[in-house]
């Protein structure tokens, strides 16, 4: 490892961790009839609400990186299984905006609910500067790989 090995270490835990994510995400997918790219599209979804972000169709298309095809197959199967609602937006009637139901959070709450929660548990633990350094440290890892083309 050389003169990186503290710092390669943290970025093979990191990708222990995202592998761990994305299996978790996996087994989500497949106990509830879903496709790896539907619990993709739920987390968009929870992430624009929390953002105050309307989600249009295209808009997750983008952030899943889907043509029109694909991102009508992923929105006709998450609201088959009712794990999506379409509502026209009330500011303006051409827009359908994406929601996800609150069955679907419960279901996801179910499943993960254990593992989120053992993590805030640990981050509880840290101060305000060791916190400021996880959120500043992911952050960055978090613009590092989005910015690979």
């Amino acid at each position: 490892m050389g003169e990186h090995g503290s710092e390669l270490e943290i970025v093979h835990l990191l990708r222990k961790v995202t592998v761990e994510f994305g299996l978790r995400q996996a087994e989500f997918a497949s106990r509830n009839g879903m496709h790896p790219t539907d619990v993709r599209a739920l987390i968009c979804l929870l992430d624009a609400e929390r953002e105050g972000t309307g989600a249009t169709a295209g808009w997750l298309g983008a952030q899943l990186g889907l043509n029109s095809a694909g991102t009508t197959a992923v929105i006709d199967r998450l609201e088959r299984l009712g794990h999506l609602t379409r509502t026209r937006d009330p500011r303006d009637r051409r827009r359908v905006l994406l929601a996800v139901d609150p069955r679907a959070v419960e279901l996801g709450w179910a499943f993960f609910g254990p593992l989120i929660e053992s993590t805030v548990t640990v981050l509880r633990d840290f101060d305000e500067s060791e916190t400021a350094a996880v959120r500043r440290f992911l952050s960055a890892a978090h613009q590092a790989v989005t910015a690979i083309p």
